[in-house]
């Protein structure tokens, strides 16, 4: 265990760290600044819906690694090709959880807003983001975690992070700078999960707490 806090200590390792979180902040909020956009486009379109749903599920079943390798003949090495390809991976579960969130609020609930006069952006704005934003910050939190912990790979294209120190223990047959890489990762992920958890449950309304414990009491 003195070993792997040596390695802790490292003056390196806080770069290592700086690295790996700025990477999966800019990724994870450029996919967020593209996926919700395309989601509010496509909402009030079936056919609209369907195709970004499907799109969404394609990109799910590429592996992370496999976005890196083609970032790389297009991009080359660094810094740059490892955020398109962690924005690549980012955006499918946003995408769908959007997409599927906002479509599944209810219709007559939306036809008794127009009713009352609201416009389109009223209802969207007051109705359908307030009861859809707990399965958009599910749709957010999943792929949070997801690019925190693919961001090890940016090291096989020259991305920094705190891959590197898992690709040098695995190298060097260096046990506890291994383990202190993948400790700080799985920290990085846990508190990623915590944290968008809490903004989860702050962003859902209260009247949908509320039907929701309903629900799970039956």
């Amino acid at each position: 265990m003195n070993d792997v806090l040596k390695v802790f200590a490292r003056p390196q390792f806080p770069h290592a760290v700086l690295v790996h979180v700025e990477l999966s902040a800019l990724a994870l909020l450029i996919a967020v600044a593209i996926a919700l956009p395309v989601a509010l486009a496509v909402n009030r379109s079936s056919l609209g819906t369907a195709v970004a749903v499907n799109i969404g599920n394609i990109g799910r079943a590429v592996p992370s690694l496999a976005l890196l390798a083609l970032a790389l003949p297009f991009l080359g090495f660094g810094f740059a090709p490892s955020l398109v390809a962690l924005i690549a991976l980012a955006i499918p579960p946003i995408l769908i959880n959007a997409t599927t969130g906002l479509r599944e609020v209810s219709k007559e609930v939306i036809d008794a807003a127009r009713g009352m006069g609201l416009s389109g952006w009223q209802i969207l704005r007051g109705i359908q983001l307030p009861i859809a934003a707990p399965v958009i910050f599910a749709g957010i939190r999943t792929s949070a975690v997801q690019v925190v912990a693919s961001a090890t790979l940016a090291t096989f294209i020259g991305g920094g992070g705190l891959g590197d120190l898992i690709v040098e223990g695995f190298q060097k047959g260096d046990t506890p700078v291994l383990l202190a890489g993948a400790l700080a990762v799985a920290f990085l992920a846990i508190i990623t999960e915590l944290l968008f958890g809490g903004l989860e449950r702050a962003f859902t309304p209260a009247g949908l707490k509320v039907a929701q414990k309903r629900q799970k009491a039956r």
